[in-house]
């Protein structure tokens, strides 16, 4: 069994999803793990992972509509915008995805299906640099 964990980092210029997949293969790759599984991490509360269209851009729109639509910023009932309107919306919408991504590693490619890949989902208007975390497990 080997294990190989890694970071790196991804800098955003404000809301939107930021395609990772090819960095996590690098990751792999750089592993010698054929088979197992690659977990990706990313150590803050107001972005996310997910796994989503990438052949598509206007399904990821779709997707950054449905948030504004289902979480908007400046909400009056929010208590937490220390950081601003987008303070505690940001966390909701990133509790309301995932942090972490589990992918199978076959013969040293992510199983992913034709149209998936690996995105930061960016939850915040502001620049930010996001440190993501990759552990693989496997053989």
């Amino acid at each position: 069994m080997r294990i190989a964990a890694d970071d790196f980092a991804v800098s955003t210029n404000g809301k939107g999803t930021y395609e990772i997949t090819d960095e996590i293969q690098r990751k792999i790759d750089k592993s010698g793990v054929r088979n197992g599984i690659a977990i990706t991490f990313v150590q803050h509360t107001s972005c996310s992972l997910i796994v989503m269209e990438n052949a598509d851009h206007a399904a990821r729109q779709d997707l950054h509509q449905f948030f504004e639509r289902l979480v908007p910023e400046d909400t009056d009932y929010f208590v937490h915008t220390t950081e601003g309107g987008d303070d505690s919306t940001s966390h909701i919408r990133m509790v309301l995805t995932h942090t972490s991504e589990t992918i199978p590693i076959v013969d040293g490619q992510m199983q992913l299906g034709t149209w998936q890949g690996i995105f930061l989902f960016e939850h915040r208007r502001a620049p930010h640099r996001r440190k993501i975390s990759v552990t693989i497990i496997g053989q």
